[in-house]
């Protein structure tokens, strides 16, 4: 690209130093390579200043914003880059991608159909499209995207891992797990796909395998909170639930504020008849999350266990307040009040879980209403 020479100056004791656009945006340029998009934005604002028709440091700054997480700005700077600038695939490409990170995933697509117009082998372009479809659950028009990547560069982890991804979304876990081994045929060391392969397997019940992968994961990236998250519950299955629980602990250790950790910290303990045990990490869980119906009700459940009835109580009908389609609550509720004396009330409670399809519901209703 050729660059027209805008100029400025400024003096220094007896000498004068004159710096042009294109001086700015080399400098800019360096300064992105060496990842100080800060200071590149800075220089490519300088460049603008003297050149405001120069559509390819829009576009750089916008590169540069968008590495920033600044997406509004980026989204702006690659619509003025277009508005200057000859019709150039990335800029399209690039500005799909702030729209997709800004969530705007229709007005992604139409970038990247501009995009793969301007240039059908760019395989990057039908993977983001990709990526912008699966979240609008267009999943078969994803992987459609996601084959014709693969077709342009065969050797591509990324595009074999999505493609996986969306696999998994359409239930056909046997084809994810195919694309996660090609992904890792290609390269074994990236953590996130050995543990997509661990969630197929385990959505297959091949939990010894999942645990295999989950583990593999950690050893990658022992930092990695799901990959803990997941193996407890594949231990989970198999009744290792004392294994399952180090596991949970393990991920709040990582991240203190992973509720779902303690509620299957506490479910472990639960099945382990340590109720008292169960009742802390449910309670902990509330505390983060004061919305989490499932913390109240099994909280409920281990107090029920306690025959803690009118605690019980209290925390299943939090519960349903929270969510009040939650049948298996009002199981619970209304045997709560029946132990309790409260006869009509346990009873309107199991047929409203009747209502709600719980599945015990009318057998309870026979055993303790008529």
């Amino acid at each position: 690209m050729k660059k027209i020479l805008f100029i400025t100056c400024f003096f220094i004791s007896s000498n004068v130093f004159c710096q042009t656009s294109v001086d700015y945006f080399n400098r800019g340029k360096a300064k992105a390579n060496l990842k100080d998009n800060i200071g590149a934005i800075a220089d490519y604002n300088k460049s603008i200043e003297l050149d405001s028709q120069d559509y390819y440091a829009y576009y750089s700054r916008g590169i540069a914003k968008a590495r920033l997480e600044d997406y509004k700005g980026a989204f702006a700077d690659f619509n003025k880059s277009i508005e200057l600038g000859p019709q150039y695939d990335f800029v399209y490409y690039s500005r799909g991608r702030a729209k997709y990170e800004l969530e705007d995933n229709i007005g992604a697509i139409a970038d990247y159909n501009i995009s793969i117009e301007l240039n059908p082998k760019d395989g990057h372009a039908y993977c983001s499209r990709g990526l912008a479809k699966a979240r609008l659950e267009d999943y078969r028009g994803a992987i459609t995207d996601y084959n014709k990547a693969i077709e342009l560069d065969p050797n591509s982890v990324i595009f074999y891992y999505n493609r996986g991804n969306v696999k998994s979304k359409l239930e056909d876990y046997r084809g994810a797990i195919a694309d996660f081994n090609k992904a890792i045929e290609l390269d074994p060391q990236y953590d996130f796909v050995y543990f997509s392969r661990g969630r197929a397997k385990h959505e297959l019940e091949d939990f010894r395998g999942a645990i295999v992968d989950f583990s593999k994961a950690i050893e990658i990236n022992p930092k990695y909170a799901d990959a803990y998250i997941n193996r407890g519950r594949a231990k989970d299955e198999l009744e290792d639930y004392r294994g399952a629980i180090v596991d949970y602990s393990k991920a709040i250790e990582i991240n203190p504020k992973y509720a779902i950790a303690y509620i299957n910290k506490g479910i472990a303990k639960y099945k382990l008849e340590d109720f008292r045990g169960a009742i802390v990490d449910f309670s902990k869980a509330i505390e983060i999350n004061q919305k989490y119906a499932d913390a109240y009700f099994n909280r409920g459940r281990a107090k029920h266990e306690l025959e803690d009835y009118r605690g019980a109580i209290v925390d299943y009908s939090k519960a349903i307040e929270i969510d009040p389609k939650y049948a298996d609550a009002y199981i619970n509720r209304g045997l709560c009040k029946i132990k309790l004396g409260d006869k009509d009330g346990g009873c309107l409670d199991l047929s409203k879980a009747g209502e709600l399809g719980g599945s015990t519901a009318y057998d309870a209703i026979k055993a303790f209403c008529n």
